[in-house]
């Protein structure tokens, strides 16, 4: 495994621009770690509605960056106290979805530490029922990311401040705010250290428990395609932000997989417009199911018979296509 040096980029834009070209672009037959830390900000799921996930007031007046990421999953804050890790690797058919098999070797590290981390729930890691990590993935077919944050040292204060917190999301977690249900990783720690001495303790654990690491950084032309990708989407409105959709239809439920939220349009009989939002995760791009149905008559029969031999699993995780046509359609 090779260790990707930023070179202590904190633009978040830059960073996510540097996760996604190393992952399309380095050496396939290598795995790679990165670390970066991002300035405050907003880190969208690939498949969320970005203006009713965050508080854009307070974004605005706090100069807070807001980004979509090209992985599922929720929105997440992050700010200088937060770490962030990520592998790039092949993608082996069972890799996806299997978040312990990335999670394991940072558990172990975190436990070397003394923090009793384990992995709970879909893609999260606890100290007891305190959320200190959530992870995320994302495939090309070939290659994969998966990474995670840390929360080391963050501002919780500015979490609750900067997200909008859906009540369905809070009464699924049983918890009444996302403040009282995450926590840094600093306050299980004997003795306090810097994000420094963290990154670099966490990094050493993590070449312990592989075959040894190589450490590289990026050339100059490297750099300069990085800059490319950021300048083409990562600062790009229509990325982070996208269009809102027109509807006159809206179907909104969490399953086990995560919440899927629908904004369907629909004129004389025919499905005009199918936006699917949430913080699921899928294999397969949300946009390629959006586009197979439009143009079908909202009919539950006409519905079930377009996604007749479509494997729904592709697109959300383990989610029965019956469930999928019943929220389409309005049957809870």
């Amino acid at each position: 495994m090779i260790f990707i040096d930023n070179e202590g980029q904190t633009d978040p834009k830059l960073n996510l621009a540097l996760e996604e070209y190393i992952l399309r672009h380095f050496d396939a037959s290598t795995d790679y770690l990165l670390f970066y830390i991002n300035a405050p900000s907003i880190i969208i799921g690939r498949n969320q509605n970005t203006l009713e996930e965050i508080n854009q007031e307070y974004i605005d007046t706090n100069d807070i960056h807001v980004v979509r990421r090209v992985s599922g999953g929720g929105a997440v804050y992050h700010d200088l106290g937060n770490l962030n890790f990520s592998f790039i690797t092949n993608h082996d058919g069972k890799s996806i979805s299997n978040f312990k098999k990335f999670t394991a070797p940072v558990i172990k590290v975190l436990n070397d530490m003394g923090v009793t981390a384990e992995l709970k729930g879909r893609n999260d890691i606890l100290v007891g029922e305190k959320k200190i990590s959530g992870t995320a993935q994302f495939s090309t077919g070939k290659r994969m990311i998966s990474h995670g944050t840390l929360l080391f040292d963050t501002d919780m204060t500015e979490v609750t401040k900067a997200l909008q917190v859906k009540m369905s999301k809070i009464q699924s977690k049983g918890h009444k705010s996302v403040r009282s249900r995450v926590a840094n990783i600093s306050e299980f720690l004997k003795d306090p250290i810097s994000m420094e001495a963290f990154k670099n303790q966490l990094l050493v654990g993590l070449y312990e428990a592989s075959e040894p690491f190589e450490s590289y950084q990026l050339t100059e032309a490297e750099w300069k395609a990085v800059h490319k990708l950021k300048a083409e989407k990562y600062d790009q409105w229509d990325w982070n932000y996208g269009r809102s959709p027109k509807f006159n239809i809206q179907r909104t439920k969490r399953f086990p997989i995560g919440e899927i939220d629908l904004r369907i349009f629909v004129e004389k009989g025919l499905i005009s417009e199918f936006k699917i939002f949430g913080d699921f995760f899928g294999r397969q791009p949300i946009t390629d199911l959006e586009d197979l149905l439009i143009g079908v008559p909202y009919d539950k029969v006409e519905i079930a018979k377009i996604l007749k031999n479509l494997s729904i699993e592709n697109y959300f995780g383990k989610l029965e296509t019956s469930d999928f046509i019943d929220l389409v359609y309005g049957n809870d």
